[in-house]
């Protein structure tokens, strides 16, 4: 399949990695070429290596890196043509587990971030792979904006997804001219991760001290309401009554604004159960199951 792309996706990757970075903003942390120290010592240790600073990683320690922890994971050798270029950066920025469910999500499959059978073969099966990587790249930039972190680096990740859909549409496309360049801008290399999500918006009772306002003015009305005839008393009265009927009001359009923004950020964020359009595809792992058998 695309076996080939996967020395033109390291140069992408190394492009848009930008080198070595130590941004206290970046959940990365200490990075270099998109490595993190982390994924670096999880690395060597695996290899039975002592640990040291991901800055000194070698080429052919990134390039080890990349292809079995990335590249691999998502099945690039075997996704179709340009399909394997935006996952592949996917799961460099966000994690392979997020960038396969966005593939997932997109395909309109079983969402659970783990490459398998299913989610290759309904990715084998699509025609028209170019509006498939628009879907990836639409939900991916709607889990961007959905961080806190968006901010700070959003206008890099939007100007590394503009590039990826180009690219990974070139090849789509099977184009003969030259691919689209990429270029590097600062904040695209900071990982865009599900820890840095924002909070959905407080629930009303937690900005009110679960109905303690509304109680007030209730306390307040039946002290008044026995003393109306006097003047002074009906128009505080009037005015208790008002301020009742606001604050009922707003706290309704507050909630109903709430649920809607929550709604948004679980739905780019992947926090709700996505259903599969189609349910008639074989089950993960069916071809090893009767290889074993």
């Amino acid at each position: 399949m695309a076996e080939a792309n996967l020395k033109p996706w390291f140069k992408v990757e190394m492009t848009f990695e930008g080198g070595r970075v130590d941004d206290k903003a970046d959940p990365g942390g200490r990075t270099a070429y998109g490595v993190t120290q982390r994924v670096y010592n999880g690395w060597r240790r695996a290899r039975k290596l002592p640990i040291r600073d991901v800055w000194l990683v070698e080429v052919s320690e990134l390039v080890d890196i990349y292809k079995t922890g990335y590249w691999d994971k998502v099945w690039g050798d075997r996704l179709p043509e340009g399909l394997d270029i935006v996952v592949g950066d996917g799961a460099i920025n966000s994690g392979v587990s997020q960038s396969v469910k966005w593939l997932q999500r997109a395909l309109g499959v079983r969402v659970d971030g783990i490459m398998g059978d299913a989610t290759l073969m309904a990715a084998e099966a699509v025609n028209d792979v170019d509006a498939l990587i628009a879907k990836i790249i639409a939900l991916r930039n709607a889990f961007l904006k959905a961080l806190r972190t968006f901010k700070r680096f959003g206008k890099g990740w939007l100007r590394r997804t503009q590039q990826l859909k180009d690219l990974g549409q070139h090849y789509a496309r099977g184009s003969t001219g030259p691919a689209p360049a990429v270029s590097f801008m600062s904040g695209m290399s900071a990982k865009a991760v599900l820890e840095s999500a924002k909070a959905p918006p407080p629930k009303l009772d937690a900005l009110w001290s679960a109905g303690t306002s509304s109680g007030v003015l209730a306390q307040v009305t039946s002290t008044l309401e026995p003393l109306q005839n006097i003047e002074r008393v009906a128009h505080l009265l009037t005015i208790v009554t008002v301020i009742g009927v606001l604050l009922g009001v707003c706290g309704g359009l507050y909630s109903l604004w709430a649920r809607k923004r929550s709604a948004r950020i679980n739905e780019a964020l992947d926090l709700r159960p996505a259903h599969p359009t189609n349910d008639n595809i074989p089950p993960e792992g069916l071809d090893d199951a009767l290889e074993a058998a």
